[in-house]
């Protein structure tokens, strides 16, 4: 927690809330005046270590590791309450987003499970065109849950039985059309 330790000007990170501003997004937080109705408003605020304004707050002093280990931009569902609350009109959870991709490029995710479910399905929509569910279980499982593999066995089977869990995935027509919108969205830098 950084309320109890002193902090040296010389060790934050004064090109951060620059970077922060070059990223898609992020030029937004220069309009955050620090109300705090986002941190009001979000449902995963009291699991969050940091509310969303404190985040933003972090942002501009320079916190960069207190901002890119925090579980804060890892726990916001995209629900956009806070976004349609702002009385600046901050799109916040796309800061969020942005926060992640910043997270992930510089290997902050050890031990993310929300990382290894959204590479895995990332995967799945490359190589089919959209989800399929089983692979998608079973890579998550191998890649964030393998001790805990046996807390699906239940719940797996119940979904085969419903068949909910294709064993055979159904690949998207004209996929190569999806790969070249992807690829663009990518090259932009959106998601």
């Amino acid at each position: 927690m950084i309320e109890n330790e002193t902090v040296y000007e010389s060790s934050l990170d004064h090109d951060f809330l620059d970077e922060i501003y070059a990223l898609p997004g992020g030029q937004q937080i220069k309009k955050c005046i620090q109300c705090g109705t986002c941190s009001g408003s979000c449902p995963m605020g009291s699991v969050m270590d940091h509310a969303p304004r404190k985040i933003f707050s972090l942002i501009r002093a320079g916190f960069r590791d207190e901002v890119l280990d925090s579980n804060t931009i890892w726990l916001c569902s995209s629900c956009y309450t806070c976004a349609v609350r702002c009385p600046k009109e901050i799109k916040i959870t796309d800061v969020m987003y942005a926060l992640k991709r910043l997270a992930v490029k510089e290997g902050r995710t050890r031990g993310r499970k929300a990382v290894a479910l959204s590479r895995n399905f990332v995967r799945m929509v490359d190589k089919y065109g959209r989800n399929h569910e089983t692979e998608l279980m079973t890579r998550y499982i191998l890649e964030a849950e393998l001790f805990g593999a046996f807390h699906f066995v239940y719940q797996g089977w119940a979904l085969f039985s419903n068949g909910r869990l294709p064993l055979m995935p159904n690949r998207m027509k004209n996929i190569d059309q999806l790969r070249k919108i992807l690829k663009r969205v990518d090259e932009l830098g959106e998601i």
